[in-house]
């Protein structure tokens, strides 16, 4: 206990486990149901701060005091980030901790941002943060107040690329690389629309988005350096989607004039022309590919329902439509072969999924969160799902299926 009481001797707790730091207001939750929440359902708080060279003890005084803070002091009807800010400002010397742990200030400030929403989350629900659905976690606040949909990628196992327009409608990128989560990155241009992302290989990112002239625009990362942007003409009347057959394949979906599903494709060499693929679409399309001959559209109907229309190498099929009641456009992603699974925010933003198992489509899931945005999702091996979205508070969440 030297450590905390070097520096901060007036605000150690008597009982490390014992009496909250300040007079207890609220009947519920306390301090160390919250705790124990953490411990339980966000266990992988602690592994990036351990990672990151801080002792486990010194992070469960962090998180006390964080919790304590929250659950005593702060008006729990602003956002965490918010909330967060102002306890920098009220308790400066906070930061010298994780300074003196050699923890980046960007990994301290994204793990104590998601503790203040844990226990907003309880506060609000009186309970345990809610997960989504059985098998899945509960909901993370990755912070950045973005202005779109999120877009998602993978190129490899464990690796994640999320997408979204910021407040000044540039392109903004956030990477999970295995182990922690990485600050957001400014990548330019004007968006219009939310983006879409695609990878075909190892370090290999395609991006697409509207422009300000509702054109087509591209811009992709080689492994190296991200390009240019680049216009691919067209006129489009929502963002694009976009999927992967093979490696240096790509294959964008946009809604166009009349309503219509349009298609472009990169085949290896050069951009082939606009395709009109018919239909009466009411949102963005969402698009995956799950073998080289196979790619599966989705998009709201006018009645909002769940449209899927699909390629199976030699033609595509006609649109069916799958039911639900969609409040935004869909998501889709494929874990293996022959199996997808669709996400919507439907009613009460709350997140649904709808399964293709090989043989028939599965009912309806309502997997609950509070979504302001349609979701993204993506699958980076056959027992994992990564889904994202757009929080109440303008941030970035997520939620992940498997392991």
């Amino acid at each position: 206990m030297f450590y905390y009481q070097y520096y901060f001797p007036q605000f150690v707790p008597v009982q490390y486990y014992g009496q909250p730091l300040y007079t207890d207001m609220r009947q519920q939750p306390t301090v160390q149901q919250v705790l124990q929440t953490i411990r339980s359902q966000h266990n992988n708080l602690y592994t990036q701060l351990t990672n990151a060279g801080m002792n486990r003890q010194v992070v469960e005084y962090v998180f006390f005091f964080m919790v304590n803070y929250t659950l005593n002091q702060a008006n729990t009807n602003q956002t965490a980030a918010q909330i967060y800010n102002q306890f920098q400002r009220q308790v400066p010397w906070f930061n010298v901790l994780f300074r003196q742990a050699n923890v980046p200030q960007n990994v301290a400030d994204q793990v104590m941002r998601r503790v203040i929403q844990v226990t907003l989350d309880q506060i609000a629900g009186g309970g345990p943060t809610p997960s989504p659905g059985q098998g899945w976690s509960s909901w993370e606040d990755l912070g950045g107040t973005i202005t779109s949909a999120p877009a998602v990628s993978s190129w490899a196992p464990n690796r994640l690329d999320v997408f979204a327009r910021g407040t000044d409608n540039a392109l903004y990128h956030k990477w999970w690389d295995g182990s922690r989560w990485n600050d957001w990155e400014n990548l330019g241009g004007t968006l219009t629309s939310a983006p879409a992302a695609v990878s075909w290989g190892p370090n290999r990112i395609d991006v697409f988005v509207r422009g300000t002239d509702n054109a087509l625009y591209h811009k992709w990362w080689d492994g190296t350096r991200w390009s240019d942007w680049e216009s691919l003409g067209g006129t489009l009347t929502s963002g694009p989607a976009v999927s992967s057959r093979r490696a240096n394949q790509l294959d964008v979906f946009v809604r166009g004039t009349g309503n219509r599903l349009y298609k472009r494709t990169w085949n290896g060499s050069r951009w082939e022309d606009w395709e009109d693929l018919g239909g009466n679409l009411n949102s963005e399309p969402a698009a995956v590919s799950w073998g080289p001959n196979r790619i599966d559209v989705f998009a709201g109907g006018q009645n909002n329902d769940l449209i899927h229309r699909w390629w199976n190498g030699t033609q595509w099929s006609n649109w069916e439509s799958l039911g639900g009641t969609l409040t935004s456009a869909p998501a889709v992603s494929s874990r293996r072969a022959n199996q997808l699974d669709v996400f919507v925010r439907g009613t009460g933003n709350r997140l649904y999924k709808r399964t293709w198992n090989g043989s028939r489509w599965d009912d309806w899931q309502n997997l609950g969160g509070n979504l302001n945005s349609a979701p993204a999702a993506v699958s980076w091996g056959p027992n994992r799902i990564d889904v994202f979205a757009r929080g109440q508070n303008q941030a970035l969440i997520h939620s992940y299926w498997g392991r």
